[in-house]
């Protein structure tokens, strides 16, 4: 069995991939599963700091598609999970630094340890950073806010993985494709403000397989260097661990996707 690919993409930056990327790679890994969650941003490195792990960085991404390192000398084993490994981007090298045949062999060093789930954070856009952390992709989470230019930027996205992936050039299964909603906030989507789930998943054609709402829980467990499933008190985590069950295939009602009513104390005494 080998292990499945899974990028976390989006059309343009600051959607919440990162954030995404480590929260799908934890709530995998807490099912039981080997993960490794990669950064293929190289350049800028976020992936570490989300995920707490900072400090630990001996040898990234880099080192190991060139050979200065072996794959597990460079991952990193998270401190909440013996299951979960974190693989950095490069700070220091430009993004030429990567290259499909050394991707590949990354991948494939990975598939012979046994892990079950890669998960590629790749970086926003269509560069080539991006080209390379989706075309080994078995699965793709595609990252959207519910605006009209974070909406068409993502079409051209799931343009590129039907067309420039290696199940394309091979005329194998395409790339199953999941939508994320994030930043996502029904008071704004009923006052027209915003686009709605069902207005995201009519322009891209796929389905919605999860909705992330609004929340500063988000920002607080980046800072904190925690993972935001991990806050299982907050909606944002919640959200995020019903997403994970429906990649895994579960059926899970979307949640934090309506205007919250007033209960009867909060009409009388405001709040």
């Amino acid at each position: 069995m080998s292990a499945e690919i899974i990028v976390v993409t989006s059309g343009k930056g600051g959607v919440g991939k990162t954030t995404t990327s480590a929260s799908l790679a934890t709530g995998l890994a807490a099912t039981g599963k080997k993960v490794a969650v990669i950064d293929f941003d190289v350049g800028l490195r976020n992936l570490d700091l989300i995920m707490g792990c900072e400090r630990r960085v001996v040898y990234d991404f880099v080192n190991v598609v060139h050979g200065e390192a072996s794959i597990r000398q460079a991952l990193i084993k998270d401190k909440r999970d013996e299951n979960l490994y974190v693989l950095a981007a490069s700070q220091t090298r430009d993004k030429d630094a990567l290259t499909l045949e050394g991707v590949e062999k990354v991948l494939d060093a990975l598939n012979q340890d046994g892990f079950d789930y890669v998960v590629c954070d790749s970086p926003a856009g269509i560069e080539k950073g991006a080209h390379l952390a989706m075309y080994f992709a078995d699965k793709a989470v595609v990252v959207v806010n519910p605006e009209v230019s974070s909406v068409r930027d993502s079409d051209r996205i799931l343009g590129l993985l039907a067309s420039k992936t290696r199940r394309a050039e091979r005329g194998e299964a395409p790339i199953k494709q999941f939508l994320l909603l994030t930043r996502y906030n029904p008071a704004r989507v009923a006052a027209g403000e915003m686009l709605s789930v069902k207005d995201v998943e009519d322009i891209l054609g796929i389905e919605v397989v999860g909705v992330i709402p609004e929340s500063e829980n988000v920002l607080a467990a980046s800072n904190s260097g925690v993972p935001v499933i991990l806050d299982s008190q907050s909606h944002a985590g919640q959200a995020y661990a019903d997403t994970v069950a429906r990649i895994l295939g579960e059926s899970r009602p979307l949640r934090f996707t309506e205007v919250q009513k007033k209960g009867f104390f909060q009409r009388v005494f405001g709040g």
